[in-house]
């Protein structure tokens, strides 16, 4: 598939109209009217200051300590005229860490701050325009996907929002589907909405679109049957086999491996699943594809008798070694002629074959050496794998499953770079870790049945006079603008760092466009576009008032994520540092008008310290803690790779006191009532012994029991008489008939119910092995290698007053 057939279809041939979800008529003006190119008078008025007077209130961080909102962060609304800031694109899906762009590069090098875009392109949306139109219509010049930020200069002609290029008006747009009226092109839904999905026709694209084809490359070694994992996959994948994302054209094959690679003849008219053991992993024979991939309508019943037999094949195997690497190969042979996704489960270090690893981890060396070693893959089998299934539409997902080090480093790369997922459970075990068991259950069923895209290529557009220089996520780019993902998912985020090559002087807003094209799970062949207006402005205070402090942080942990791995970790931590100390520098040299002492910041930015020392605290990035290195490497993967909302909550983890729940101020959803309580700092000092207090961290749930917590929660929520009759492993709340208990699971649920992979509960206690953990993500606290919050922006005031 070369980029021009699959990205730049001109025009579309189709009928309109297959759903279009209701239009908000905000063009009002008459065509002709003036649209965001010539805004200039109504921007003008619009003083940035004295609009968002809260952003830029002084804050001494030294002395306001309780600077956590008691709610989550919102985003910052960009300054727009009112009509244009309704139809903006909704900030989950596409964001900016600046929300006001400064007119040249030297005005941005002087706020020192981060410019880039963080995406989750392919989000679950409730709400998604869909388009089905005789023509998609696009500028001649650079191919920008109309949107609600062009002007119609007339009814016949309008003006691309990202290379000024005057365009015709196609005579079929002119008809708006929705209100059957003709004549009112602004109108129409591609102008009305900063999201929507076009459907294409077959004719424009180079192959006819590819079906659903799932392989499962499966690890049986004696390490995989003891873990119980084999048990798990197999009944889930029978519970979700008829929603797995597809049509009549769906293919499945299954391919198991230890020191010998095993293929399944699943081909319709056989009475039971026929197994074809590989012997030669060097020079791997591939038995007919067409009896290795079949049909699911077809052969559904030979599917599920595998599926039934496969964890007693292997019940009583002794074979200890794995060719991951061959059975790799195996598979890339299969699915290359079709594309599809290859789920790949392994649960030990690769000991045989091509891409054999050995322990490059010293459990010595983690807590006490400064810089972190191997961070980096240890051979580049892995990559240029990933690279080959690229080329042939192959995204390969790792499910790591072990108690082990298996170089992740290196695993990871076949995910990485052919826009796959990686999944990790460490110390996995069906007896031993229930509340993994329980995840790897929930994760899987959110994977076997979620959205997908395949055959996908993102591109990404701004504004003349803006460039794109650093991608983020996981992806290969095929050119300068250009990612190619095999797979598109709805849980996947990019991130986007950008420069101002040329000047924006005589503008008063730019855009910034995502375009993802893909062939959905039924054979259509859709792009789906997001379209970002901001304003530009002229003056530092203007630029530090729209500044987003999540998104700034999301988009540098990318950065230092690169940072660690290409130069060292401590290379990263010094330069998280850096960009606390340089912002508020510029902040108090070029913005403040009154010198005070103290460490002052903007009320926008009063939180980015707090942020920077979350990060220098995270797994990732942190030293003088025993972290184990797959541990580390797979944070790094998470960070890089997770939408901000979810990233955030890995990054500065909320935490809720919830002994005391009640329903004043709750949600009501679904005749549900959700208490709602405030969120609290990440400090001891907010902890008490007579509360239960619940810590999300985005992946994993805490619920600390305080030694004399009200004996009331005890029985009421846990079902125990006494703090000594809480059991040292419990994961799930039980489901008792009393209102605390209803209040406190709606409140765990509608936590989780926000994210689309399932964090496990933990109910911890003084005792348990698990309160370490808990006690490592209050933030602000001191511990033996890393400062407190005070001690840290002591040390920002030190570097800034130098």
């Amino acid at each position: 598939m070369n980029d021009k057939s699959s990205v730049d279809i001109v025009n579309v041939v189709n009928d309109y109209c297959t759903t279009i979800t209701p239009v908000l008529f905000l063009f009002n003006q008459p065509p002709g009217g003036p649209g965001p190119a010539q805004l200039s008078p109504s921007l003008a008025a619009m003083s940035l200051q004295s609009s968002t007077p809260e952003a830029l209130r002084v804050v001494n961080l030294l002395q306001e300590r309780n600077l956590l909102p008691p709610t989550p962060v919102p985003a910052p609304t960009p300054c727009l005229p009112q009509d244009l800031q309704k139809i903006n694109c909704n900030p989950e899906v596409f964001r900016c860490t600046l929300t006001s762009i400064p007119q040249t590069q030297s005005l941005l090098n002087k706020a020192k701050m981060p410019l880039g875009l963080l995406l989750h392109p392919f989000k679950d949306l409730s709400q998604l325009p869909v388009v089905t139109s005789s023509t998609i219509v696009r500028c001649r010049s650079c191919r920008t996907y109309i949107n609600p930020f062009v002007s119609f200069l007339d009814q016949r002609r309008w003006k691309c929002n990202l290379c000024y290029r005057v365009n015709d008006v196609p005579e079929e747009f002119m008809y708006n589907p929705v209100s059957r009226s003709y004549g009112e092109p602004h109108k129409r839904p591609e102008v009305q909405n900063a999201t929507i999905e076009f459907i294409a026709p077959s004719e424009y694209m180079l192959r006819p679109p590819q079906p659903a084809v799932y392989l499962f490359v499966l690890d049986v070694s004696h390490n995989a049957v003891e873990t119980g994992y084999l048990n798990v996959f197999c009944q889930s994948l029978l519970d979700n086999i008829n929603a797995l994302p597809g049509d009549s054209r769906t293919k499945v094959g299954f391919i198991t491996f230890d020191s010998t690679i095993h293929f399944y003849n699943l081909q319709e008219g056989l009475s039971q699943p026929q197994m074809l053991i590989v012997s030669d992993i060097e020079d791997i024979f591939l038995p007919t594809p067409d009896s290795l991939l079949v049909n699911l309508n077809e052969c559904k019943e030979l599917v599920q008798d595998l599926l039934k037999s496969l964890p007693t094949l292997f019940g009583k195997t002794m074979e200890t070694q794995s060719a991951l690497g061959s059975a790799l190969q195996a598979a890339f042979k299969l699915l290359s002629p079709t594309g599809g996704r290859m789920s790949v489960f392994q649960t030990q270090l690769p000991n045989l074959g091509v891409g054999a690893l050995q322990s490059r981890e010293d459990p010595n060396q983690r807590a006490s050496a400064k810089d972190i070693q191997h961070l980096s893959p240890a051979t580049d089998f892995y990559k240029k794998l990933a690279l080959d299934c690229s080329g042939q539409q192959v995204a390969v997902d790792l499910f790591l499953l072990s108690a082990q080090y298996c170089d992740l480093a290196s695993l990871g790369c076949i995910s990485r770079y052919s826009a796959g997922s990686v999944y990790y459970y460490p110390s996995y075990h069906h007896q031993h870790s229930p509340a993994q068991v329980e995840r790897f259950q929930k994760d899987l069923k959110r994977y076997l049945t979620r959205k997908i895209g395949f055959e996908a290529v993102m591109r990404i557009r701004c504004t003349k006079g803006l460039s794109i220089h650093t991608f983020h996520g996981n992806f290969f780019v095929r050119s300068t603008d250009l990612l190619s993902l095999p797979n598109v998912n709805p849980d996947a985020g990019f991130a986007v760092q950008m420069s101002i090559e040329d000047n924006l002087d005589d503008m008063q807003v730019v855009s910034f466009q995502a375009a993802l094209l893909y062939t959905s799970s039924k054979g259509e062949r859709r792009i789906r576009v997001h379209t970002l207006c901001l304003p530009v402005v002229s003056s530092l205070s203007d630029i530090f008032s729209g500044a987003d402090v999540q998104a700034m942080t999301g988009l540098l942990a990318c950065m230092a994520v690169d940072r660690s791995v290409t130069a060292s970790l401590s290379d990263a931590r010094d330069a998280m540092t850096n960009a606390a100390i340089d912002s508020l520098t510029s902040y108090r040299q070029s913005v403040l008008t009154i010198q005070q002492p103290g460490l002052l910041a903007p009320a926008c930015l009063r939180l980015f310290p707090l942020y920077i020392l979350a990060l220098l605290k995270q797994k990732a990035f942190r030293t003088g803690t025993s972290t184990r290195l797959d541990d580390r490497v797979f944070a790094m993967c998470q960070l890089k790779y997770q939408p901000l909302f979810y990233a955030m909550l890995m990054i500065h983890p909320a935490l809720y006191r919830v002994d005391d729940l009640t329903d004043e101020g709750a949600l009501n959803i679904n005749e549900r009532t959700i208490p709602q309580p405030r969120v609290l700092q990440l400090s001891v000092e907010k902890l008490s012994r007579e509360g239960a207090f619940l810590m999300d961290t985005g992946t994993v749930m805490y619920l600390w029991i305080g030694r004399n917590c009200h004996p009331n929660f005890l029985t009421q929520v846990l079902g125990v008489p006494n703090y000594a009759a809480v059991p040292e492993n419990l994961y799930l709340l039980p489901e008792l008939d009393t209102a605390e208990s209803q209040r406190t699971r709606a409140f765990v649920g509608w936590l989780r119910d926000q994210r689309p992979f399932y964090p496990s509960l933990h109910v911890i206690r003084d005792e348990s092995q698990l309160k370490a953990n808990f006690m490592q993500n209050m933030i602000e606290d001191r511990t033996a290698s890393a400062l407190s919050y005070y001690e840290f922006l002591l040390h920002l005031q030190q570097q800034i007053s130098k």
